[in-house]
């Protein structure tokens, strides 16, 4: 009786919820990576044992592509919705204004765990560094698409490389990451997103 009582108290409880426990774990892969979030700070996080959450999720990946997919759905949709604007000019500056306030913001962890989830690490963390890169090739292609919409509607030069042009944009979005993480402050990224906008009509027309 004693020892089922103590297992029901270490697993996972009656009133679990797998959303809130998904919020919580996507925090720690948000601030640690995929390699740096330990099966221990999980566990901890997420208030059950290892068992429990390999019942409720899978393991250490599953857990992480799932909290991936409520990253993307939910703090950096605002990315769908910016390539989504009516012109090319103001999708670049959705996307880059925004993500200076959102990596800056103090609510949240530094950078962008898109980004910076998985740059290095060892074997076990090689597939999931390769999802990423998927990811982020992925977010490039779309600018890339839009771009290419906007030569044919006549608002970029067709002489514009849509392929380069969403290469820079992609990498200025990644560097703004990085500074964040770094801890670079919101009034000096902005500060760079204003040039990289300023610089936008010299490199379109």
């Amino acid at each position: 009786m004693e020892i089922t009582k103590l297992n029901k108290q270490r697993g996972r409880p009656p009133a679990f919820n797998h959303e809130d426990a998904l919020e919580k774990a996507l925090q720690v892969f948000w601030q640690r990576g995929y390699e740096g979030a330990s099966m221990a700070e999980l566990t901890e996080a997420l208030g059950i044992n290892r068992p429990s959450i390999y019942a409720a999720f899978g393991n250490k990946e599953a857990l992480f592509r799932r909290a991936l997919s409520k990253y993307t759905a939910g703090p950096v949709a605002y990315i769908a919705d910016a390539l989504s604007a009516p012109t090319a000019n103001l999708v670049v500056e959705k996307i880059l204004t925004q993500s200076a306030l959102f990596l800056t913001d103090p609510a949240n962890p530094s950078g962008c765990m898109m980004v910076l989830g998985a740059l290095s690490g060892g074997k076990d963390s090689e597939l999931i560094k390769q999802e990423l890169i998927a990811h982020r090739k992925n977010f490039e292609e779309k600018l890339k698409q839009r771009f290419e919409l906007a030569k044919t509607q006549s608002e970029l030069a067709q002489n514009v490389d849509a392929a380069s042009l969403a290469k820079y944009i992609a990498t200025l979005h990644q560097g703004l990451s990085v500074q964040a993480a770094s801890g670079a402050k919101r009034d000096e990224l902005l500060s760079v997103v204003e040039l990289a906008l300023k610089s936008w009509a010299t490199l379109t027309h």
